[in-house]
């Protein structure tokens, strides 16, 4: 009897063992419980059963803390849980990134009972950053290793490539960026082994508009896309690629079924994130940002949607007291700056003028523009601009964070004596020109000159467009060669302070950018200097009727005095 039991029980071991084998999701309910984590959402789910039996080579993009590398790690065991030959990598943009990925696979391995007998044994390798399971044969390449993108990927080989956020902001904000990570990930051919059963598996968020998962999935992978909320059919067009949906098909089929009109709008997955939760996250984010992060919609159907191009400037040294008087843009790849990294979307760079007067005049106006801010992460911009002939000359553009503190206004009142300007304008929407009284005492004991306010009551991100975009269509904004140098340096961790990723990234969406006060003020400086060339070609056109009305009246004098006027002959 006793022997019986034992065998029905080993049967309904082994029946259970054959089920999680089977299918990944229970393994991962195992481990989700194992972790006292809740029990995986529909969205974890529907991600483990894609991972189980999606193609050969494919990208998953989740949003933001849909818990992906958590699934994946387990994915990882439970391959090995299923065959121990295999051979893994795990390649992340950092080699911290990696070894964090494998460490908590590792851990597991040691904690989980089913897994026990897994664990390297005394002979095997047993590091951080890569091990050996218990049944695994002798070979060159680990159980498990883990590598930085920019490592030693060469040499090694794997049945399955797991590339976990190999894409960040670092290695993917400026175009020559993306082409080297683009060319990086080609070597995982080179690792991967020739078997039927390889993989190369991409988890990820894009970072960027023109996103790197966008390039490698040109190259015969299938894309998956969970985002946070269910869309409009019209929205959903936006994950349409060569006919065929990326969407989820669970989340396609919600939002097509009976109740999807009622889903548009909410959390696809309430247990993660509720739809409050997802409302902060897009004021923080900003539109741009939670389209990419949470969303995952990259699309550029629309090519007016980023108006403002970089290659629409003119760069190169500028002077302090003189400067050419006219200046022929062009986009020839001869005269592209290389060296410059551009911060905007792809294919848009630096270029140098094609041609420059060699007339010279001293600069007919200086301005400093102020868009002021009070304490927090947004910054209290200012710049410097020069004016020569109908030409913008951006000189310095800089943002300081403290508010008003006695410190930023001395720095500012500094900046006017260096550059000797004119005049400085500020916004004043908000402290009814409180900012005006409280820098006016600095400027008045370092660099006496006139401050002028100025309001605004159209939608921030329109009035920068119609500002910033004629001008620079029209190539009359150039920008000195440090400037762009300094602003590169300056905010190399933090790029939405950057006044060119601002201009390159903005769109007349309310709140399309985390950070503008750097592109404000430099909308603040141009929008004084348009009104000034208005005036002045008002001035110019008055100027010709009154001639125009003098030469008239010595003509009919001539007339009527009776002699021919050489300027037009009445008696003929």
């Amino acid at each position: 009897m006793r022997s019986l039991f034992i065998y029905k029980k080993k049967n309904e071991q082994q029946e259970y063992i054959h089920k999680i084998k089977g299918d990944f999701r229970l393994f991962l309910y195992l481990v989700w419980r194992h972790l006292k984590l809740p029990c995986p959402t529909d969205i974890q789910y529907d991600i483990a059963h894609y991972l189980q039996h999606a193609p050969k080579r494919c990208i998953i993009e989740a949003f933001r803390g849909a818990g992906k590398s958590f699934i994946t790690s387990t994915l990882v065991l439970w391959l090995l849980y299923r065959d121990p030959q295999l051979r893994i990598m795990v390649v992340s943009a950092s080699k911290s990134r990696a070894d964090s990925f494998s460490q908590f696979t590792r851990r597991l391995l040691a904690e989980l009972p089913l897994l026990k007998h897994l664990e390297p044994t005394s002979t095997q390798r047993d590091r951080l950053d890569m091990f050996d399971v218990a049944q695994a044969l002798a070979d060159q390449s680990p159980s498990v290793k883990s590598v930085g993108i920019t490592g030693q990927l060469t040499g090694s080989r794997a049945d399955v490539i797991i590339a976990d956020d190999i894409e960040v902001l670092n290695n993917s904000a400026t175009q020559d960026a993306r082409d080297k990570l683009s060319e990086l990930v080609k070597e995982f051919d080179a690792i991967l082994k020739p078997l039927e059963s390889s993989r190369i598996i991409y988890l990820g968020t894009q970072q960027t508009e023109m996103s790197v998962y966008n390039i490698i999935a040109e190259r015969g992978y299938e894309v998956r896309i969970w985002p946070a909320l269910y869309t409009t059919a019209k929205q959903r067009d936006a994950y349409i690629f060569e006919g065929k949906s990326r969407l989820a098909p669970l989340i396609q089929s919600r939002a097509e079924g009976a109740e999807g009109a009622a889903l548009i709008g909410h959390s696809t997955d309430p247990s993660r994130f509720t739809d409050e939760d997802l409302k902060e996250r897009r004021r923080s984010y900003g539109k741009g940002g939670f389209a990419l992060q949470f969303m995952l919609d990259t699309a550029l159907s629309d090519a007016d949607k980023y108006p403002l191009k970089l290659s629409d400037l003119i760069v190169l040294n500028i002077a302090r007291e003189k400067a050419p008087t006219s200046y022929d843009w062009c986009n020839d790849p001869v005269r592209r700056i290389t060296e410059l990294q551009a911060l905007g979307l792809a294919s848009d760079h630096y270029y140098r003028p094609l041609f420059q007067a060699e007339t010279v005049s001293a600069f007919t106006g200086r301005l400093l523009s102020i868009d002021p801010s009070g304490r927090g992460k947004d910054e209290m911009a200012y710049n410097v601009t020069y004016f020569l002939n109908g030409y913008i000359f951006l000189v310095e553009s800089e943002g300081i964070l403290e508010g008003y503190a006695p410190q930023n206004l001395t720095r500012i009142a500094e900046a006017a004596k260096t550059h000797k300007v004119n005049k400085i304008v500020y916004e004043s929407n908000f402290g009814d020109g409180m900012f005006g009284q409280l820098l006016r005492p600095f400027v008045n004991r370092i660099y006496p000159c006139s401050i002028e306010e100025v309001r605004h009551h159209v939608q921030k991100e329109r009035r920068i467009i119609d500002t910033l975009e004629p001008v620079m269509m029209q190539h009359k904004l150039l920008v000195d060669y440090k400037l762009i140098e300094r602003d590169a340096q300056n905010i190399a961790a933090k790029l939405s302070y950057s006044l060119f990723y601002q201009m390159a990234r903005v769109t007349m969406d309310k709140g399309a950018l985390k950070h503008d006060d750097r592109l404000d003020c430099l909308a603040i400086a141009v929008n004084y200097w348009t009104r000034q060339m208005d005036a002045d070609a008002h001035a110019i056109e008055d100027a010709a009727r009154a001639e125009l009305l003098d030469k008239e009246l010595e003509d009919f004098i001539a007339y009527a005095g009776g002699y021919q006027n050489p300027s037009r002959n009445w008696l003929s």
